[in-house]
Formats: C-alpha cells, sequence, structure tokens
C-alpha cells in the first residue's frame, strides 16, 4: 500500500478548507505556464497542457486564471521565466525522495532545499540515486463507499488501467500515462469522483516507517509542500493511514 497516495489524498481534502488551497493555485499555475511555454497554447496538441488545465478545473481555479497561465507561457502576457530541475535524496528511514521544482533562482531553491531535508532528518543524494526506483503512472484513489471492488475493477481494466490496490479507506487505481485521461473519463462518466488523482512518478516498492522515523517523515513532507518552488514530491513511504490523518488534522 502506498504511503504517498494516503498523504496526497489527505492532503487533498484539507486543501479545500484551509490556506493550501492556495499553494495549490500557484503550483497549478506555474505547471500550466510551463507546459504553455514548451509545448504550445493548445489543450488539443498539448498533452501536458491539457493534463495541467484539467488538475486546475479539478480545483475549482476560475477559467481566467487558467487563461492568463497560458497567455504567459506563450509569450502573450509578461510573466517570470521559470526553470525546472528535479533533485532526489533520501527522507528519515531511508524513504526515497524525488522533488520536482519550478524556479527563477537554481541556487537559491538548492541551497535552500539542501537545509531544510537536513534539518528533518533527510539529505539530498545525487542525480540518479533514487529515480531508478520510480516510474512515471497514474495514480488515481476512489473511497471505498463509492463503489465495489469488483464494479470498479471492471470499469478501470476497460479503460485501461492496470491494477487496481486496496489502499485502505480508498481503492487506488494505477494506469499507464496513455491511458491515466481515458480513465478518468470513464470514473466522471459514471459519477465517481476522486478523493485524489495524478500523474506522476510512482515508486515501485515501498518502505514501511513507524515511531520516530514516521514523524520526522511527516514533518519533512509538510515542510517540502510549503516551500513555493517545489511542485511535486514523490516518495516510497508507507505508514498507518490513521497516523498520516493525526498529522494533518
Amino acid at each position: 500500500m502506498s504511503g504517498h497516495s494516503k498523504w496526497a489524498t489527505i492532503k487533498h481534502k484539507k486543501a479545500a478548507t484551509d490556506a493550501r488551497r492556495g499553494k495549490a493555485f500557484t503550483r497549478l499555475i506555474k505547471e500550466i505556464t510551463i507546459a504553455a511555454r514548451s509545448g504550445g497554447g493548445d489543450v488539443d496538441t498539448n498533452p501536458r497542457l491539457r493534463t495541467a488545465v484539467l488538475a486546475a478545473k479539478a480545483e475549482n481555479m476560475p477559467a481566467d486564471n487558467i487563461k492568463r497561465a497560458i497567455q504567459r507561457g506563450t509569450g502573450e502576457l509578461p510573466g517570470a521565466q521559470y526553470e525546472e530541475l528535479r533533485l532526489e535524496g533520501y527522507g528519515p528511514g531511508g524513504v526515497a525522495l524525488l522533488l520536482d521544482i519550478t524556479t527563477d533562482n537554481r541556487n537559491r531553491t538548492v541551497s535552500e532545499l539542501r537545509h531544510l531535508m537536513s534539518k528533518h532528518g533527510g539529505n539530498l543524494g545525487e542525480a540518479g540515486c533514487v529515480a531508478w526506483m520510480f516510474h512515471k503512472q497514474g495514480d488515481i484513489s476512489v473511497a471505498k463507499d463509492k463503489i465495489a471492488e469488483d464494479a470498479l475493477m471492471g470499469l478501470a481494466l476497460d479503460a485501461g488501467a492496470e491494477d487496481l490496490r486496496d489502499d485502505g479507506s480508498n481503492w487506488e487505481i494505477i494506469t499507464p500515462p496513455e491511458t491515466y485521461e481515458r480513465v478518468m473519463e470513464a470514473l466522471k462518466a459514471n459519477k465517481l469522483e476522486p478523493e485524489n488523482a495524478e500523474l506522476g512518478m510512482l515508486p515501485q516498492n515501498y518502505v514501511k516507517v513507524e515511531g520516530k522515523d514516521a514523524e520526522q517523515m511527516l514533518r519533512l513532507l509538510e515542510a517540502l509542500d510549503d516551500h513555493d518552488d517545489i511542485q511535486h514530491v514523490y516518495s516510497n513511504f508507507d505508514m498507518d493511514e490513521s497516523q498520516i490523518a493525526q498529522a494533518v488534522s
């Protein structure tokens, strides 16, 4: 079972009611801007932009905000010039971490994150030290009380999913990147709203963390989530869902 998935689901619920919503908007605007800069402003011909816009709409971002972010990316409006980079490292208990960064000052961001990781029992590593543990996949969580396992299994597999896992209070659907949108559309057609959904880097195995390592890992995740330049945090930790829920309550 995926601690990362549980964390993302609980964090997503909390984001609707506190200041994290503003941070989610900031990150989505950066992603839309970069996607439009790299692949153009047409969602029909730019898959990355289409995915970013769908994520923004799922967060109820106003259409004008989305439009302006696209226009900044295509150069129709002025805006900051962002650079993308990926950092790798380790958290408490040997947990692997991938950090996707969007920054206008690489040196400043790397220095800040090196300090932050060290403060919370982690450390940055060399390029390639943990990336091999992760593959790009879709990860969609659906609450168990919304649909029976057999029904969801049939629906998801027919739409192109590759696996359905029991993740505590949710079913976790794993998809290849190319069928992620199709599975999401199938859920929508059946009036199933995911608890959380993302196309990102999923680990191929997990490290169970407990006790002080678990507490420190959650503090590290909170600190990373609060950093303005971090777009995504991927990790291979697993821990009890109740402990995660308590940490973000």
